[in-house]
């Protein structure tokens, strides 16, 4: 029975392996056009590839986070989390906003940026590059605020870290400790960085502190009488696809370090967001969060470790396969203190 088990299981997956193979083929038409020969294609075949595996590497504690906030909205809204979200995840935060970035950074109009994108794909990359503080200030500021609500939460009584966590869900009694916290940490960031990037820091950690307020107060508005509302789904959907955004700017910016080519970025890191969003559904229906009492503090543990290695690297580079290790380490280790509590 434990094949049949894992049988089932491999049928959340169907849908990514599709579009895994539609992809494929598609960068190997791509690569075959842009180089005129078979080489080509494998070349790109391979690299979307490595950007899909890239996405889940850094994500794999996005999926963890991703399913407590899942698991409170009603049927129709996880569907539309996987199919609306899908799109909204590959097009609009993997392609669409790079290019908004981009326009901000270079002053200059969406057409000129996907030109840019489409043709001079390392002059996009420069002027991306350019922005990677502010975007590291944004999705910082807004996981952070993520994270530090969970732990502050005076309602938590289940704590993994408890010399931690415990102190921590007690002074979640300050009113707005939170932003406090995150407010003082741009504070610290702006005094090291040249005083010319100092202002546009500050900006974009405090937009990040604003679009998170504003999305939990939007769930709270939405939220209807009933637990897994329409209303309320909708409130969670719009903060899931935020959240997303904030965990794939780091991974569209480290891609470029792969491949400068938009499209194929786009296509790989679009694999890695749907094997991301089937791992979320996985969880959500097995019960995976209940079953692993402190697999949701790994997540968030790991959300917070994510913010400090942004922060980080507005002053350091940090190696993607840092980022990645970091949050798949505190995610087994949660893993493995859920399985001895078990026993």
């Amino acid at each position: 029975m434990p094949w049949m088990a894992a049988k089932k299981g491999l049928t959340y997956f169907y849908d990514s392996i599709v579009l895994t193979l539609v992809v494929v083929l598609a960068a190997g038409v791509l690569g075959y056009y842009e180089h005129g020969h078979f080489t080509g294609a494998f070349d790109w075949i391979f690299l979307v590839l490595v950007l899909a595996l890239l996405e889940i590497s850094i994500s794999f504690e996005n999926a963890v986070v991703n399913a407590t906030v899942l698991k409170k909205m009603n049927a129709l809204w996880r569907c539309r989390f996987v199919t609306w979200g899908m799109w909204v995840a590959v097009f609009g935060m993997r392609f669409v906003i790079p290019l908004l970035i981009v326009c901000s950074a270079a002053r200059i109009g969406p057409v000129k940026a996907l030109q840019l994108a489409l043709f001079k794909s390392g002059e996009y990359a420069r002027l991306l590059q350019a922005s990677h503080h502010q975007i590291l200030a944004f999705g910082g500021s807004f996981l952070l605020m993520a994270s530090l609500r969970y732990f502050f939460d005076v309602n938590k009584e289940v704590h993994w870290i408890k010399i931690i966590e415990g102190p921590l869900a007690k002074l979640g009694k300050l009113e707005s400790i939170e932003i406090g916290v995150v407010l003082l940490f741009l504070y610290l960031l702006s005094n090291g960085v040249p005083p010319n990037e100092s202002a546009a820091l500050l900006r974009s950690g405090l937009a990040g502190i604003l679009v998170f307020i504003v999305t939990e107060s939007l769930g709270s508005l939405l939220q209807g009488s009933g637990g897994q509302s329409g209303r309320t789904s909708l409130g969670l959907f719009l903060y899931l696809e935020i959240l997303d955004a904030s965990f794939s700017f780091d991974g569209v910016v480290g891609a470029f370090a792969i491949s400068s080519q938009l499209p194929l970025i786009a296509l790989g890191l679009g694999i890695g967001a749907m094997f991301v969003r089937s791992l979320t559904l996985l969880m959500v229906d097995r019960g995976t969060l209940e079953t692993f009492v402190f697999l949701e503090h790994g997540g968030f543990w790991a959300v917070a470790a994510l913010a400090a290695l942004m922060f980080l690297q507005i002053m350091v580079p940090v190696p993607e396969v840092v980022t990645s290790l970091v949050g798949v380490t505190i995610i087994g280790l949660s893993l493995w203190s859920s399985l001895r509590n078990s026993i």
